[in-house]
């Protein structure tokens, strides 16, 4: 009698994305939260919890990072009482209306990874609502966000689940290559701040892709990759 053949299956390659910044170009935090509150669902008051942020950062008196931890502060200080329902019909309206304003570099990149038989990962802080209706568009295979807590009655509590996990984008990736039984190898990795750096010195080929300072510097020492898109041009530093 024959012995049966095992089969040896082939990890697949993995690239792993930031989503904000680098794919997307603005914030589907920023964007969902215009929304909220446009659907009635935040008081027009939460803008006030970032105004001055976002005034000093438009006239660069102030950093877009303190710009985007004001919208954070506000989104989870107002988030509690919605329900589950409602904030998914705002999350898909944002991805309808605005899902394919993209960056070229990174929507290309994207589809020819695809092609080459990559697994696609997104790795976000964002709300994992709004990525997950984001995200498949441009064909990734799984996706990491923000996860919110509801209660009994699927509204959101206010609190947020397993934040040292996502927070963490370096043990994300590890997790997801174990899981879906990838390997790091010929892997590649696109962030745009410093928030990335753990996540891209796990792979093959990191990419910088219109890093803000403290990425570009890191970049620099480091000799990865660095692409800038600017109007209709991309070039690399």
């Amino acid at each position: 009698m024959e012995k049966s053949k095992s089969i040896k299956i082939t990890p697949r390659k993995v690239a792993v994305f930031d989503v904000d910044g680098t794919i997307f170009r603005s914030s589907l935090l920023v964007e969902l939260v215009d929304r909220l509150i446009a659907d009635g669902l935040f008081s027009p008051e939460v803008r006030k919890g970032y105004e001055r942020e976002y005034q000093q950062w438009l006239n660069r008196e102030g950093s877009y990072q303190d710009y985007i931890e004001a919208v954070v502060w506000a989104f989870r200080n107002h988030l509690r009482g919605v329900h589950y329902g409602a904030f998914a019909e705002a999350a898909e309206a944002v991805v309808e209306e605005q899902g394919k304003r993209v960056y070229r570099y990174t929507r290309d990149l994207l589809r020819d990874l695809k092609k080459r038989g990559f697994f696609l990962l997104a790795v976000s802080h964002s709300p994992k609502t709004v990525l997950d209706k984001f995200c498949p568009k441009l064909g990734f295979d799984k996706v990491y966000g923000m996860l919110y807590e509801t209660g009994p009655q699927e509204c959101f509590t206010g609190e947020v689940m397993d934040a040292h996990l996502i927070l963490n984008k370096a043990s994300i990736l590890k997790r997801a290559i174990e899981k879906e039984g990838l390997t790091l190898r010929h892997s590649v990795g696109v962030g745009d701040t410093e928030s990335d750096i753990s996540m891209l010195e796990l792979v093959s080929r990191p990419i910088c892709f219109n890093p803000n300072a403290s990425l570009y510097a890191y970049a620099k020492r480091m000799g990865w990759k660095v692409v800038v898109e600017r109007k209709d041009v991309v070039y690399e530093l």
